[in-house]
């Protein structure tokens, strides 16, 4: 990862630990996998600088992917229609199926249901993270539960 002297302290273990579970967090967010890997790598780097100040530096890099991913969103509004095309490989085989359902879901409603359930954040935080209202993020997971079923369900 380039010169050692130049990455702040605990940055390559950060890297390592937690760079799969962002690509597939990245990934279920934009339906698709070159993407998440490029927005993940891109949100390291943005953030090499900060991680030594910040609080909780693995939550700092989730919340830069998480933007990263709005923005991808908000440049390519086509790309949310696509499905999946490719998960980190040591995904399991229900994650795949899981992934070509939330690609038919609206963005704000996949995000919301990746972020509370994938990631295991809390309405608050979720709110937090997306510049939202907890009502917002409750609304939007209701509509985003509603809408699976109706897709699921036979």
């Amino acid at each position: 990862m380039g010169d050692l002297g130049t990455w702040p302290g605990g940055f390559e273990r950060l890297y390592e630990e937690r760079f799969v579970a962002l690509v597939t967090l990245a990934t279920l967010l934009t339906g698709s996998g070159a993407a998440a890997e490029e927005i993940v790598q891109d949100a390291f780097l943005r953030c090499r600088t900060a991680l030594d100040r910040a609080e909780h530096p693995a939550a700092y890099v989730r919340a830069a992917v998480v933007n990263g991913c709005r923005s991808f969103h908000r440049r390519n509004a086509l790309a949310r229609r696509r499905s999946l095309d490719v998960l980190p490989v040591s995904a399991e085989p229900e994650l795949h199926e899981l992934a070509d359902v939330l690609a038919l879901l609206p963005s704000r409603q996949r995000t919301v249901l990746v972020l509370r359930y994938y990631a295991d954040l809390t309405e608050a935080e979720i709110a937090e993270l997306l510049r939202c209202r907890p009502g917002t993020v409750k609304s939007l997971a209701s509509r985003g539960l509603a809408n699976l079923r109706t897709m699921i369900e036979p």
